[in-house]
């Protein structure tokens, strides 16, 4: 199929094109990167996982208990923090690696709208205004992603192309 541009430019692809299937890209680096970059902050900060001050996961859980739209989840998580603290940290790490090499990148996404999800709902639920919270923009920010997966510069894609020229193979 040939694509012609406004300006009359023909080609299999235009820019515009191009420009379009790499437009999620600098939103998957960053979001990968972002978790990446969090899940071990938090597994190396070991006054966040085991400790009680400042600074902790148990702090933090405790001082928003009372004004998180799910208290019951905020219990839940201080019955185990450290567990707790682990699970989220590695969850954002195999969230943000395979968003950032596209590796089954709309489970990915779905992981990073957990995530947030739940961060919005316990500990960035009292932010007022709410925009002032960013775990909500995180939420909206991998929604594209859930939906549009890793087109470009992604391993699914490598994958999709290898089982395409597989299948040529099988009928010629």
């Amino acid at each position: 199929m040939v694509l012609v541009d406004r300006s009359g430019a023909t080609g299999d692809r235009t820019w515009r094109d191009t420009a379009s299937r790499h437009a999620l890209l600098p939103l998957r680096v960053f979001l990968g990167v972002t978790f990446i970059y969090a899940g071990i902050d938090k597994l190396i900060d070991s006054n966040f996982l085991y400790g009680s001050g400042p600074g902790s996961l148990v702090q933090v859980m405790e001082s928003v208990r009372d004004g998180s739209a799910f208290p019951a989840m905020v219990d839940l998580a201080l019955r185990s923090p450290t567990r707790f603290g682990q699970a989220i940290a590695i969850g954002e790490l195999v969230v943000g690696l395979g968003t950032l090499v596209g590796l089954l990148a709309r489970l990915a996404a779905f992981g990073g709208v957990l995530i947030s999800l739940s961060l919005w709902l316990t500990v960035s639920w009292q932010t007022e205004p709410y925009y002032y919270g960013n775990d909500l923009a995180y939420l909206m920010a991998w929604v594209p992603l859930v939906f549009a997966g890793a087109q470009v510069f992604s391993l699914d894609a490598a994958m999709k192309r290898r089982r395409a020229r597989r299948g040529r193979q099988m009928f010629t």
